[in-house]
């Protein structure tokens, strides 16, 4: 349905700039009423979460560790019936089990503690056994040693599952006292150590392996940390990821003298990359239709509201793929052999080489109907870059920004998706959004008059950040119709800011609403100083070139979300973000 509209010359520069900030028509949604909203690269992302109470911020980038904290925890799960696993487990776990077991059994003071805390973990119980697993594994990575056993941080900056059972700890501080666990402990750090000893070059090789595959040098980004957290207390079955912020966290429990190393993989991997695509957050608009076509897929919210994440997710599990052990042995034709054999040789090898990409593919069709759509696309475009001296860092912006989306929205359209998705091993702690992010998802959402607030107050509180402040009001005061108020902000954003994204987009807000209120020649300033800016991104060069070759002209009409590509008329294409994310900052 289309809705044509009569504007007074007021009314068009509101109409115009309404189309700017991302307002959307009924059509629009209505259909997003259907789907989740993709995120937007408008916001800044929040402060990162606090470290973990393990991480050292001045320790090494990579590192494979035990933790007294988290074997206090597991202890504790143990003496009160989490058998998960133990038939698998390392014969450690049955070791510590019965000195625990021993202990308790030498005072009625031990007793009693050990009721009172098994009494709390069987009301705190969540059917979902990995889940109840996940909230003590959370809690554990942000508390404090022995023998406090307090939270490292705020609770407003605790991951919210770990809130659930903070309780604990009182509990937890009686009960390791009445048993002197922190002497169990110590008794058992040598064989805790052997373990790291033993995990120490396999843990090693994948992660040189699996960097000399991405063809990069290990990760030295600043403040940002990988940790291999080993407890054999808990389920071999039952590796527990976490990102917090800059911190890539794997707890596993080593059977057979092994852990899962796919999944400690696949949380690397996470590490390498996130950094990559998160930098170039803000180019990624253009993929958002992928979004609808996940609309019905068996995905996590995430993955369903922000293309980044689905990007990232299909990239790892096509590289996975690719790399995967699929346990067929690939023929290989033996040197000098008879010209009459070979013939028999060549097809030897090609259906061994058959077989093998049968396997892969296999797995591939997997991710796709899991609803990881982009999965297919990675996978064979990984086949030239296998073949290619550029690193991934060289070669990540080609793939991306050198994908056809039409081609790849018709082939997810296609895309059988199954009833069950698979389990991302990896859990995030969701960051509260404060002051300016608010005000920017203030004004995502319409809320015109919220966003100003906020704007305002940081304003007040004389920010650091008044650059960015001023560019929300701008568009606050726009879609409230206060155009005098927006150039004046717009302009404050030029003179404080030193974004090159902010700057441009500024520059194309002015010359816009210049447009509309027929000062052609003013306007062309503003489109020229937004290409002299240089924020190097296709988006806001496309904006400025074509302000400069027409005016910009009102829509005559609203469109649906079917109609066209009239960046006039569309708002998911007019919307201006500031700066990219410097660094992920997973929601």
């Amino acid at each position: 349905m289309q809705f044509f509209l009569r504007l007074s010359r007021y009314s068009a520069v509101l109409a115009v700039v309404l189309l700017v900030t991302g307002t959307t028509s009924h059509a629009q949604q209505s259909a997003k009423a259907k789907t989740p909203p993709p995120q937007t690269p408008a916001t800044k992302p929040p402060p990162p979460p606090k470290h973990p109470a393990l991480v050292d911020p001045a320790g090494p980038a990579i590192s494979l560790q035990t933790s007294e904290t988290i074997f206090d925890i597991a202890v504790a799960l143990n003496a009160c019936g989490y058998d998960n696993g133990l038939a698998t487990s390392d014969p450690l776990r049955t070791h510590v089990r019965e000195q625990v077991n021993a202990a308790v059994a030498q005072s009625a003071a031990a007793l009693d503690a050990r009721d009172g805390l098994c009494a709390y973990i069987e009301h705190h119980r969540i059917a979902d056994s990995r889940l109840d697993l996940a909230q003590y594994v959370s809690l554990a990575l942000y508390i404090t040693p022995p023998p406090e056993l307090a939270p490292s941080v705020e609770e407003a900056d605790m991951p919210p599952d770990s809130t659930q059972v903070e309780q604990i700890l009182p509990l937890l501080r009686s009960f390791a006292q009445a048993i002197d666990l922190h002497v169990i402990w110590l008794s058992n750090h040598p064989a805790y150590e052997a373990l790291v000893a033993q995990l120490h070059d396999p843990i090693t090789k994948m992660i040189v392996n699996t960097n000399v595959y991405l063809k990069m040098p290990a990760s030295t980004y600043d403040d940002r940390r990988f940790l291999v957290v080993l407890e054999p207390l808990l389920s071999p079955a039952e590796t527990n990821a976490r990102v917090y912020g800059t911190d890539y966290v794997v707890v596993a429990s080593p059977a057979n003298g092994m852990v899962h190393m796919e999944e400690v993989r696949h949380t690397y991997l996470h590490y390498e990359i996130e950094p990559l695509l998160y930098a170039r957050a803000t180019a990624t608009d253009r993929l958002l239709p992928l979004l609808k076509t996940v609309s019905d897929a068996p995905l996590d919210y995430r993955y369903r509201s922000d293309i980044v994440a689905l990007v990232i997710e299909s990239m790892i599990r096509a590289i996975e793929a690719r790399t995967m052990d699929t346990g067929v042995p690939v023929f290989k034709i033996p040197e000098n052999v008879p010209r009459s054999e070979l013939e028999q040789f060549y097809r030897e090898h090609s259906a061994s080489i058959q077989q093998d990409n049968a396997v892969r593919q296999k797995l591939i069709n997997q991710d796709m109907a899991a609803g990881f759509v982009l999965t297919q696309y990675f996978y064979n475009v990984l086949i030239p870059f296998e073949h290619s001296p550029a690193s991934l860092k060289e070669t990540i912006g080609e793939m991306v920004y050198g994908m056809d989306v039409d081609a790849e929205v018709h082939r997810a359209r296609n895309v059988q998706f199954a009833e069950e998705g698979s389990t991302d091993v990896i859990r995030r702690a969701p960051v509260q959004p404060r002051g300016l992010d608010l005000a920017e998802i203030d004004l995502i959402k319409g809320d015109a008059k919220a966003a100003t607030q906020l704007s305002q107050q940081a304003l007040q509180q004389h920010t650091s950040d008044a650059a960015r402040a001023n560019f929300i009001l701008a568009r606050a005061s726009l879609v409230s119709g206060k155009i005098d108020d927006a150039e004046g902000a717009f302009r404050e954003t030029i003179r404080l800011s030193n974004d090159p994204r902010m700057l441009a987009w500024s520059h194309i807000y002015l010359g816009r609403i210049l447009d509309v209120e027929e000062k052609r020649e003013d306007a062309l300033v503003e489109y020229k100083a937004a290409l002299t800016v240089r924020d190097s991104q296709p988006d806001t060069k496309m904006a400025a070139e074509k302000g400069l070759k027409q005016p910009f002209a009102l829509p005559t009409h609203q469109v649906s979300d079917d109609d066209g590509d009239d960046d006039s008329a569309s708002p998911a294409k007019t919307t201006p973000p500031p700066s990219p994310p410097a660094a992920p900052q997973p929601q």
